[in-house]
């Protein structure tokens, strides 16, 4: 067990928060569904707040390594708290706006583009360096059992009521963790910098093309998301009802769920010597689902795919945080973390709206397959620059 107090108060407050978004996801999904009956409005209002963290994000990184962290946090989740106020206002009047609701969800973005940095920037001035690694298990944890949690939550409060009050469960959450962060230890400027960002963007790109490590892996994640995320939410549902009934994805979901949370309390036990040596290979596991729907596997063999590939998810991404948190110095910490992220993440959409083409001209389980392959490729082939495999945990 992590002792030190203001790390105990930081995990409360972030698992205060996740369960809320895990059940605002599922019930403005319902909402907006309920409101205009239109996939395409729900689309609309999902790219106005994916858009924005991905715009934002190099300027929320250069930010958590200027200000405090802790009032960033603090700020960015009383500003959540308010636009998901205002979107749960909206569900519940009936008077729904596709304009308005996507304003608050760009908002929202905006907020999360701020956020994101400064987390996992913070996490190191809470716990100490030999702790680092089981800080970030207890996050992981946190954060798969919430996804857990959350979804049922969500379907039971929107089948007795309305999917509005889920949402201002969402909202009343971020209020709660941004008190309880209010009581984390004060934490100074990061660096004594003033004027504009943009000269710290501009630096944090130097550092972070400088750590051949950290970019040949952001390089990789961009693959592995392009490879993966596309056909697991897309394709997956498709195939496997296909294969299996309308029931059998809901539950690959759950068993993926609970073998991310018995990992987790896993990783707490166990740290790897060399963290990036050891994701890379655990991340290897993530493709077996993508094998298996591309191959028409029987829905047990399925079932065994989605636990190992949860396995390899939730190993490789602590590891990662661990090698990230230990390896960079605070004061750009949050900075290269930020050209990491948008790195890593820009290929999600593009997976997104190539997936469905690729499919229609080549078949859905060819593409799977393909997918599983690339993935494979990607999660190994950083192992190949020997600073990636021979990164210790802490430098």
């Amino acid at each position: 067990m992590i002792i030190a107090p203001p790390f105990r108060v930081f995990l409360a407050a972030r698992s205060v928060s996740l369960l809320g978004s895990s059940m605002s996801s599922v019930a403005l999904a319902l909402g907006v569904l309920g409101a205009t009956g239109r996939a395409t409005d729900l689309g609309v209002v999902m790219a106005a707040g994916i858009g924005p963290q991905l715009v934002v994000l190099l300027v929320g990184g250069a930010a958590a390594d200027r200000f405090s962290r802790k009032t960033l946090l603090v700020h960015a989740n009383l500003g959540a708290g308010l636009t998901q106020a205002g979107v749960a206002v909206v569900l519940l009047t009936g008077g729904f706006d596709l304009l308005l609701v996507s304003l608050l969800a760009l908002a929202h973005g905006v907020l999360e583009a701020f956020a994101s940095p400064a987390l996992r920037g913070i996490v190191p001035e809470l716990v100490a360096p030999a702790d680092l690694h089981r800080a970030n298990a207890a996050l992981s944890l946190s954060r798969n059992t919430t996804r857990i949690a959350g979804p049922a939550l969500a379907g039971v409060i929107t089948a007795a009521t309305n999917g509005g009050w889920a949402v201002a469960a969402d909202a009343l959450s971020f209020l709660v963790a941004a008190a309880l962060l209010s009581r984390l230890p004060s934490t100074a400027r990061v660096s004594g910098a003033r004027g504009s960002l943009l000269p710290d963007i501009r630096a944090g790109w130097h550092e972070f093309r400088a750590i051949r490590w950290m970019w040949t892996m952001a390089l990789a994640f961009f693959v592995v998301n392009l490879a993966n995320v596309g056909p697991w939410q897309v394709l997956g549902p498709a195939l496997t009802a296909r294969d299996h009934g309308g029931a059998a994805w809901g539950l690959v979901l759950s068993v993926r769920a609970v073998g991310m949370v018995a990992t987790g309390l896993l990783m707490y036990r166990l740290a790897p010597r060399r963290p990036l040596r050891t994701g890379a290979m655990a991340s290897t596991l993530g493709a077996l689902p993508l094998f298996a729907l591309g191959t028409g596997a029987d829905l047990p063999v399925l079932l065994v795919c989605a636990v190992l590939s949860a396995i390899g998810f939730t190993v490789s991404g602590v590891t990662w945080d661990t090698a990230v948190q230990g390896n960079i110095r605070p004061d750009v910490l949050s900075r290269v973390s930020s050209y990491d992220d948008l790195l890593s993440f820009a290929s999600i959409p593009l997976g997104l709206l190539l997936v469905g083409p690729a499919a229609e001209h080549w078949g859905a389980r060819t593409v799977a397959l393909v997918g599983g392959i690339a993935f494979v490729i990607a999660s190994l082939a950083p192992l190949l620059t020997r600073s990636v495999r021979g990164l210790t945990a802490l430098r």
